[in-house]
């Protein structure tokens, strides 16, 4: 419910509700306020743009921008991602059919195979890649020469992009999570285009719930209007939010059931831990990769859960966010004294 990932439903829901420009879209202003005087120098210039690298956790708008940096630019746009690129061959293809101008979104950039990032290379500095013909001692190198094009790579793990790319880039934007209020401006728009009605009080309930995330924000937006239409007159107040977003299981912090599984594990099985991550998935019935990757960066961002060299553990706030109390300090992890007769 509150994952950042988006499917079907999500993507849908996005294409109708994305701002179209730099003014409509909210939030991350130091992002905007330096990509704004980017595509306007471009503009100026009557060229293209800059390369864009755009890094952060997925839902905070990396898709909606490369998409704004079209439309400012007065260009088509192509879309595609990392993991489709698995050969060489697939990328020549696609920078092959580009037109001058044309915006070049590449998600999940990170993901790309190597072969096709080293022909990034020499397309994003001189427009030209060389094309290997046959095979052997015989095999020769075509060059190809591309229009100028603009490449938007957007990433969630900016780390593990290689130096070489990176630094191709002329422009590097790194997205924010959204304060509470911007989400709430977020929601406001969302409701205008959904057509739903919303107190001020019922937007900040939804937006407190959000993870700092629009793309969740817009999520619970959608299941709070369906309760508000099934259970209530259809107007989203904070009574109705907050009954809406606990038939959901998202509580008062946006912890999930998946969340509040991994600290009650933690707390009430293990005493705050230190804990093994595996050990820990083992006792809620997820995957490690999914405790891992879903629950644990929320929580290590809220204060509830950090990661140590001996494993997990939870912090005081955690105790007191479930409702219970510490252990004394020395009393060590259940089961420990048996084991080594202290």
């Amino acid at each position: 419910m509150v994952g950042a990932g988006a499917d079907g439903d999500d993507q849908a829901v996005e294409a109708a509700l994305r701002p179209k420009d730099l003014d409509e879209f909210v939030g991350q202003h130091r992002v905007r306020e330096q990509l704004d005087l980017v595509l306007r120098a471009a503009r100026r210039r009557g060229g293209t743009a800059d390369h864009v690298l755009l890094s952060g956790a997925p839902g905070l708008g990396k898709t909606t921008l490369s998409m704004i940096i079209a439309a400012e630019m007065a260009a088509p746009i192509r879309i595609t991602s990392g993991p489709a690129i698995q050969h060489a061959g697939d990328l020549a293809a696609i920078l092959s059919s580009l037109v001058e101008g044309e915006v070049l979104f590449l998600d999940e950039i990170h993901r790309m195979s190597r072969p096709a990032e080293e022909m990034l290379y020499m397309a994003m500095e001189d427009f030209r890649v060389d094309v290997i013909v046959g095979k052997g001692p015989g095999a020769t190198a075509i060059p190809l020469e591309l229009p100028p094009f603009t490449l938007v790579g957007a990433t969630t793990r900016a780390g593990l992009l290689p130096p070489p790319l990176r630094d191709r880039f002329g422009f590097t934007g790194h997205m924010e999570f959204y304060e509470p209020a911007e989400l709430e401006r977020v929601i406001h728009r969302s409701a205008r285009l959904l057509d739903v009605g919303i107190e001020p009080e019922g937007a900040a309930e939804i937006a407190g719930r959000s993870r700092g995330t629009p793309r969740i924000a817009n999520r619970l937006l959608r299941r709070v209007r369906d309760y508000a239409q099934v259970k209530a007159d259809g107007v989203v107040t904070r009574e109705v939010a907050a009954a809406a977003l606990k038939v959901y299981e998202v509580d008062a912090r946006g912890l999930d059931r998946l969340d509040r599984a991994v600290l009650g594990a933690l707390l009430k099985l293990f005493g705050g831990g230190p804990v093994g991550l595996s050990t820990l998935s083992v006792a809620v019935g997820e995957e490690r990769e999914t405790v891992e990757e879903v629950a644990e960066p929320f929580l290590v961002r809220e204060g509830l859960l950090a990661r140590t060299p001996r494993g997990r553990v939870a912090t005081p706030a955690a105790w007191t966010h479930l409702g219970l109390t510490p252990p004394q300090q020395g009393a060590g992890t259940p089961g420990q004294q048996g084991l080594f007769g202290a």
